[in-house]
């Protein structure tokens, strides 16, 4: 089949996609680089992309201005404090999120976020922290905070072949908070690596039972809305690179006032205090989100964080969205119909087979015609090849990872308990562990400007394994 007939065949199965034609017209213009050096590029879910608009308008403002360390009130510093306040009160805006309920407590990352929440968190022995078998590493770190204060940890799991949660299970756990202490429940909105868009109302119900939610939100909000007004956890981190690319090194914790006044830090740190003594061996911490921005913010580029937003908005969510779900269900469809000539598949997906309830993260492992997985960091070199950008790996997501690729508790125990691995494991030592299982997968991820000729050329690349 010809590129042009396979582009017929796509819109008569995805009509709407013609709606989202703005951008690729933005591509022209924004992100001309990426056919300029011939990228393709499928990692959306590890990092978005900027626009060449942001680099230039907040090169401007640096241009043009003078800022200084906002912890003081001179002309530059008051400068610096105007922008950081105004892109927090615009980050509460473009989530919907009431003011009079939510704060944006800036971060390095959405890791960073998660952070100030499990180590402020009010675990005892009488709390409970559950959480879903998908989250990422940095939401499954909090247990680390959750056991040495000796609350319950529990997970559940998610099964195949659509890796998602069994409601039951969920209500059942939902049901049995420790009355006597705090609840902290964690699901991620989008799994970063099936693509499984779990239920908000997932959030009230956990409500209902006397749970505070943590929903993570990271690798949802670069092509979902998240209104923060219809639904209502109780910390949120995000990423923004992962929504626009640029800037790196700035996330926040967006938290409803009332679970924010739970926390309480194990330190203080310049900047988080109104009054600190030595002698008096006495400290205050600050009010709202100020308490828990340790030391100076990059105050230079948190107003980026504006202009990255205001560029999404720009083009609406609705396009965005209906962009990636198209293209999603074309790779999906067409993946799952790629066999060899001995009729074995050539491509497993992990997660949803149709683009409805999940995200643009799609993550396969490739197998020869004799049904013998092919190893992943192959599939990525070769890639590398044809400059096809992808993920290779478990993408910080042990959990999912587990599931997906069978390998059983049973398996995990032995290898954690060989001689010398108490300390320390490396990747290759775990490969040994689990005798020849793939450890890892590969993940295409499409995103805001993905287009036809990208989701070919990764589904050309994939034909070229076939024998």
């Amino acid at each position: 089949m010809s590129h042009d007939s396979e582009f017929i065949a796509f819109l008569k199965t995805h009509p709407n996609y013609p709606a989202t034609e703005a951008l690729d017209r933005l591509r022209l213009t924004e992100y001309a680089r990426l056919d300029v050096n011939r990228q393709v590029y499928l990692d959306y879910t590890g990092g978005g992309l900027y626009a060449e608009s942001q680099i230039l308008r907040h090169h401007r403002l640096l241009s043009e201005r003078v800022f200084g360390n906002p912890h003081s009130t001179n002309p530059a510093s008051l400068a610096s404090t105007e922008l950081v306040e105004h892109t927090r009160e615009y980050i509460l805006r473009f989530f919907n999120a009431d003011p009079d309920e939510y704060v944006a407590v800036f971060t390095a990352n959405a890791s960073g976020a998660l952070k100030i929440v499990g180590e402020s968190y009010p675990f005892d022995s009488n709390s409970r922290y559950l959480l879903t078998f998908d989250n990422h590493n940095s939401v499954n770190g909090i247990r680390e905070f959750a056991h040495a204060r000796g609350a319950e940890v529990t997970y559940i799991p998610v099964a195949l072949p659509d890796m998602r949660v069994d409601a039951s299970q969920l209500d059942t756990e939902l049901a049995r908070p420790r009355k006597a202490g705090h609840n902290l429940f964690a699901f991620p909105a989008q799994s970063n690596f099936s693509g499984v868009q779990h239920p908000l109302e997932w959030i009230e119900k956990a409500h209902a039972h006397g749970w505070d939610v943590l929903l993570d939100a990271a690798a949802f909000v670069p092509t979902n809305r998240l209104d923060l007004s219809s639904v209502k956890p109780d910390f949120v981190p995000v990423s923004f690179y992962k929504m626009f690319g640029y800037p790196t090194g700035i996330g926040a914790l967006i938290a409803r006032k009332e679970a924010l006044q739970k926390l309480h830090r194990p330190w203080f740190a310049g900047g988080t205090i109104t009054v600190a003594s030595v002698q008096g061996d006495k400290f205050y911490l600050a009010d709202g989100p100020t308490a828990f921005e340790d030391g100076t913010l990059d105050y230079l580029n948190i107003p980026a964080v504006e202009i990255g937003l205001k560029h999404i908005e720009s083009i609406g969510y609705d396009a965005i969205h209906n962009r990636v779900a198209a293209l999603t269900g074309w790779l999906l469809s067409n993946l799952a119909a790629l066999k060899h000539s001995s009729g074995e598949s050539l491509a497993r997906i992990y997660g949803p087979a149709v683009s409805e309830g999940r995200g643009g993260a799609v993550t396969v492992n490739f197998f020869d015609q004799d049904g013998q997985a092919i190893d992943h960091r192959f599939i990525e070199g070769e890639a590398n090849k044809v400059g096809i950008s992808l993920r290779t790996g478990c993408f910080c997501n042990p959990g999912a990872g587990e599931i997906a690729l069978g390998i059983s508790r049973v398996e995990l125990d032995v290898c954690f308990t060989r001689p010398g691995h108490e300390e320390r494991l490396s990747l290759d030592d775990f490969r040994l562990c689990i005798d020849g299982k793939n450890s890892g997968a590969v993940r295409i991820s499409v995103g805001m400007v993905t287009n036809f000729n990208d989701v070919q050329a990764m589904l050309e690349f994939a034909r070229g394994l076939l024998r």
